[in-house]
């Protein structure tokens, strides 16, 4: 062969390889996707709501913390919605509510590929630059019950809309107290996204003329730690001996403030709601401590953000308004405004209806 023909089959090789290099680059498949499931495009808006699940996901569930009854029972449903669509679970995170501590994890798990982290942030930026590598690794986050700043998470899955968490609290604690009196809140950790925003809102309510009685004294946090949330139960009385009721929309929290009332002076004296799950609070509801309290369901909570990562990682939707997809036997839910999916309004528990529910 001459010189010159070596030469040009030597160029046209070339030119073939840069081509199909080209398309690779343009073309190619999200990690843990196969070859015919179109990935959605954030940047563009291009989704494929017909596009099958896909299977084999890795998908990570990171809680606030482990070993939380509230996110065991959470993270539990995100477990069965991962079998269902034939995906592998895992859970990983911190001991202590702790967000430097979750930035370790989330790097892990980018690390390791994984494909969908599902996470409760302990505050709203802290995390972000973790998940923003996360997300150029080629990971779809989703958040969930806490939320991050919109820009780093593809969706926020709610448990409900804030202000109709923040207008149930209120209108339980003004009912049990007659609609008169000192109030507290006691809180999780102070830059818990989803408590401030609740917290807020409950000013807000607070300032109407039908609460116009009730007077909110000060905000008290536990860290969702149950003996610091114990602990802060008790110094919230001593500080206000007058104080009529407490309001607490974390579970730990709520269980805490009400182990401390149950063996005190101030049980019957003082109410106590919020936010905990029935197993927790049923022998408080039982012995007259709380007359009633709130939740939706965690189990459903985690089993709808299980999915919409899959939905996300599948190309299913891109976390864009009015975007729609299939959560399985939960139906099919929108996306809202700033990508937020609302699972529903939570539901009341108390003497009459508490044991129909195990969870």
């Amino acid at each position: 062969m001459s010189q010159l023909k070596r030469d040009l089959r030597l160029g046209l090789i070339a030119t073939a390889m840069a081509a199909v290099l080209v398309t690779a680059a343009c073309g190619g498949t999200t990690r843990g996707s196969g070859q015919d499931a179109p990935a959605g495009d954030r940047s563009t808006g291009l989704a494929n709501p017909d596009a099958p699940l896909t299977e084999g996901l890795d998908v990570a569930f990171l809680p606030k913390q482990v070993n939380n009854p509230y996110f065991t029972v959470a993270d539990g449903g995100g477990k069965s919605a991962v079998e269902e669509f034939k995906g592998s679970y895992k859970e990983v995170g911190p001991s202590e509510a702790s967000a430097s501590s979750q930035v370790s994890y989330i790097n892990t798990l980018s690390q390791q590929g994984t494909d969908v982290i599902v996470t409760s942030a302990n505050d709203p930026n802290a995390i972000c630059g973790a998940l923003t590598s996360a997300r150029q690794a080629g990971a779809k986050v989703v958040t969930f019950d806490s939320d991050t700043k919109p820009g780093c998470r593809d969706v926020f899955v709610n448990q409900a809309s804030p202000e109709g968490i923040a207008r149930n609290q209120v209108e339980l604690i003004s009912e049990q107290i007659g609609g008169r009196g000192r109030i507290a809140i006691l809180s999780a950790t102070p830059n818990a996204t989803n408590q401030n925003a609740w917290i807020e809102l409950m000013r807000q309510e607070l300032a109407k003329p039908e609460f116009s009685g009730i007077e909110l004294v000060t905000v008290a946090y536990g860290n969702d730690e149950d003996q610091k949330s114990f602990q802060e139960t008790q110094g919230l009385l001593r500080s206000y001996p007058d104080l009529k009721g407490i309001v607490s929309p974390t579970t730990v929290g709520v269980a805490a403030a009400a182990r401390y009332l149950s063996g005190s002076e101030y049980k019957g004296r003082v109410a106590l709601t919020g936010l905990g799950t029935p197993n927790q609070m049923r022998e408080f509801v039982k012995d007259g401590t709380v007359r009633s309290f709130a939740l939706w369901k965690p189990a459903d909570l985690g089993y709808l953000a299980a999915y919409a990562g899959a939905a996300l990682a599948s190309g299913r939707i891109t976390g864009q308004e009015g975007e729609t997809f299939e959560a399985g036997r939960l139906g099919e839910y929108t996306i809202e405004a700033g990508g937020v999916v609302v699972l529903g309004p939570p539901s009341v528990f108390d003497r009459d209806n508490i044991d129909q529910f195990d969870f």
